[in-house]
């Protein structure tokens, strides 16, 4: 007895401490358990070196005569000992034994069975989200496990006696329930499972009074309900209470007392008649909506809101909505509020009456629509001389515009759903008044709209006369009765633009180029815009002087003149004019041929370029000295054996003569001194005939080439000259 006293004793000191002894005899061989129920334990040990086999014995410790043995090969490493007793403890040693029968090492630990497995007794919801198990207590356990199983999805719960409670479940859903009980072992096994149902859901209520004597209660459908339960009864107990059974979802209770607070409970019901959750709510009838509503423009910008007086109505509050979605609200005890309103907005008005029993149902709502806003951005631009495009942004609550111009002699509007006009043919030089007034079907127009004033472009100058002020400067004169206007003369052609600037009605273009033909115009500026340009004038400049002419000097009286083209001539007249007398021609060339030239005189040289249309142009240029007069009266004389003497009249002892003779055995010259009349050629070839030319030397170059030449034989006597002969003219002066 007293040895079975000492082992109780050490098994209760190892179980309130929850420890585990292990004996071994072999530190490298031990044992642990991985999992416990109520009548098995599952053991694993490493494998132990030289072992061939191993022995588990378990020996219940407060149980007399009740052990259990089992043999497991080499080559398993766990086993588990089952047909236990529940809520046991038991003394469990694990020994490794070789081929043999030696045991080589063994160890041993003390583990107890879990509690004994529960069994249910009742298993029923009450609530939609919750089920609650009631079963018989099982000794030696300390808690439960409650599990409750839809599918594949699971609830669990831990409870410390019956009956208890899962929550958290989905309304109106099957569930397998099933239990376990626990103590510091471990769990049991499951408990056979009962079937357990949630009930409905309650409704969702949403509740209203539509009007001073009525409330609307409505909800949505519940999942597996086959009707639904709905009461009403005052909050205060007072009256009977009103109870409708429906399988639909929204019903109404009539024929209540204003003003007055009602509470309303409703749940639903399954095909067998099971009710569910039920759902509370609060509400309260009263006062009834105010009539008779009316809105006034009493002044732009404002609105005046007015009602008829409400019976039990303490005061009132009126909301006012504008199209945007903004809302603002009045609280009041009088009939009518003042708000604030911007133009083109469509406002949506609701008065309700409060007392203290609350707010009244929503009566009549009233829409008001305020003016259109006025395009007062509105741009308008001189795009042409007479015409003004208005445009401008589109406006709040503007269906259609109308904008009028109104200057001048009279109005000038147009109509357009767009956002731009055009008015057009107005009278140049006149300043209107332009309004954009917008247009609403609802309010009408919006007669509020700012002006904005614009003159159109000045009226188109008239161009009155053209007259020359010097040989390139033209003066221009035109009419108009134009205000703060500056006029532009431009004159256009082939030879570039050129143009003058005035405030007045002429000015003056300058450095035209001569002979060539413009198209006049005259534009007037303001800070309007800028006129159509006048009618055209043309201009034609007088035609240039030819920048080159030449003076070739034919005959003694005959001088050939030739010069370049002027701009713009289509004929000439040239003329060389002396105090002698003067040579002129007329042609449509650019050369012609002088006669009647007085040799040995000074002319001037003029020239006239005449256009197409008459217009002159007279030219001078450098002065003409014709050449001096050829001496008459030339003749040979022998002179000695060898030599001729040439002799000749001159036509001024001022001037030097130059004598050439030509012929076949040679070339011969000779100029005399100053004042001789005489030239002598010594050694002279004889028998040949001689080309003889006596003319004025000039300070110009060569030898004059039209004097007279004479021809002359000189013979042979001899050796020396003989005879000399005159022969005539050469045929080149016969000719000419």
């Amino acid at each position: 007895m007293h040895s079975a006293k000492s082992k109780s004793l050490i098994f209760i000191g190892l179980l309130f401490n929850c420890l585990e002894m292990i004996f071994s005899s072999n530190a490298g061989f031990s044992m642990s358990i991985y999992n416990v129920t109520s009548q098995s334990i599952y053991l694993r040990w490493p494998k132990f070196s030289g072992a061939s086999s191993y022995r588990v014995t378990a020996t219940a410790v407060n149980t007399v005569g009740h052990s259990l043995l089992a043999h497991f090969s080499d080559v398993t490493l766990k086993g588990t000992l089952t047909s236990l007793i529940p809520n046991t403890i038991y003394a469990i040693q694990a020994e490794a034994i070789d081929k043999n029968g030696i045991i080589l090492a063994e160890t041993q630990i003390m583990q107890s069975t879990a509690p004994d497995i529960p069994v249910i007794d009742k298993a029923y919801s009450k609530l939609s989200n919750s089920i609650t198990v009631e079963w018989r207590a099982v000794p030696g356990a300390t808690s439960y496990l409650l599990t409750a199983q839809d599918g594949d999805s699971f609830i669990e719960t831990v409870v410390t006696n019956s009956p208890g409670t899962l929550t958290g479940l989905k309304p109106a859903t099957l569930y397998r329930v099933t239990i376990r009980s626990i103590n510091s072992g471990g769990k049991s096994q499951p408990s056979p499972f009962r079937r357990a149902k949630t009930v409905l859901a309650a409704p969702i209520l949403s509740v209203s009074s539509p009007s001073c004597d009525s409330i609307a209660v409505s909800w949505k459908a519940v999942y597996m309900a086959a009707g639904f339960s709905v009461s009403l009864m005052r909050s205060d107990g007072l009256g009977r209470m009103l109870k409708e059974n429906t399988t639909n979802t929204s019903l109404i209770f009539t024929n209540l007392d204003p003003g007055t607070l009602y509470t309303i409970k409703a749940y639903a019901w399954n095909v067998n008649g099971i009710p569910g959750d039920d759902f509370t709510y609060n509400q309260r009838t009263i006062p009834c909506a105010p009539v008779n509503i009316s809105v006034e423009g009493d002044e732009p910008g404002h609105l005046l809101v007015s009602w008829s007086s409400v019976n039990f109505g303490h005061y009132y509050v009126v909301f006012v909505k504008s199209d945007d979605g903004l809302e603002v609200h009045c609280n009041t005890s009088h009939t009518q509020c003042h708000f604030q309103s911007d133009c083109g907005f469509t406002y949506f008005i609701s008065v309700f009456a409060y007392n203290k029993a609350g707010q009244s149902p929503l009566g009549n709502v009233l829409n008001y629509s305020t003016a259109p806003c006025c395009p007062s951005d509105f741009r308008a631009v001189l795009v042409a001389s007479d015409t003004v495009e208005v445009t401008w942004a589109p406006v709040r609550g503007a269906e259609m515009y109308e904008t009028r111009a109104l200057g001048g002699s009279g109005v000038v509007r147009c109509n357009d759903t767009a956002t731009a006009c055009t008015l057009s043919a107005l009278p140049c030089n006149t300043r209107y008044n332009i309004t954009v007034y917008s247009f609403s079907e609802a309010r009408g127009s919006n007669t509020s709209c700012a002006s904005k004033y614009v003159a159109t472009a000045p009226c188109s100058p008239e161009i009155k006369s053209i007259s020359k002020e010097a040989l390139s400067a033209i003066s221009v004169h035109w009419q108009s009765n134009n205000e703060e206007a500056t006029y532009i003369v431009t004159a256009r052609g082939e030879a570039g633009l050129w143009h003058c600037t005035s405030s007045g009605n002429s000015c003056t273009l300058i450095h035209l180029p001569c002979g060539s033909a413009f198209s006049v115009s005259a534009i007037a500026r303001s800070p309007a815009g800028q006129s159509l340009p006048s009618y055209s004038v043309p201009l034609e400049t007088a035609p240039c002087c030819p920048n080159d002419l030449l003076l070739t000097q034919v005959t003694q009286s005959v001088t050939n003149i030739s010069w370049s083209v002027g701009m713009g001539a289509q004929t000439y007249i040239t003329t060389l004019e002396s105090p002698k007398g003067q040579a002129k021609c007329h042609t449509l060339q650019n050369y012609c041929l002088l006669g009647c030239i007085t040799c040995g005189t000074n002319y001037t040289v003029s020239l006239k370029a005449i256009s197409e249309t008459g217009l002159t142009s007279s030219c001078t240029y450098q002065g003409y000295s014709s050449s001096a007069c050829c001496p008459s009266g030339v003749k040979l004389y022998r002179l000695g054996n060898n030599g001729i003497r040439v002799y000749w009249r001159a036509s001024d002892e001022t001037i030097n003569y130059n004598t050439d003779l030509h012929g076949s055995k040679g070339n011969f010259t000779c100029t005399p001194s100053s004042g001789l009349s005489h030239c002598d050629i010594t050694e002279i070839p004889c028998g040949d005939v001689y080309t003889v030319v006596v003319s004025p030397v000039t300070d110009k170059g060569p030898n004059l080439t039209f004097c007279p030449k004479k021809i002359y034989s000189v013979t042979c006597s001899g050796s020396s000259v003989g005879m000399v002969i005159y022969r005539g003219k050469s045929n080149a002066e016969q000719h000419i």
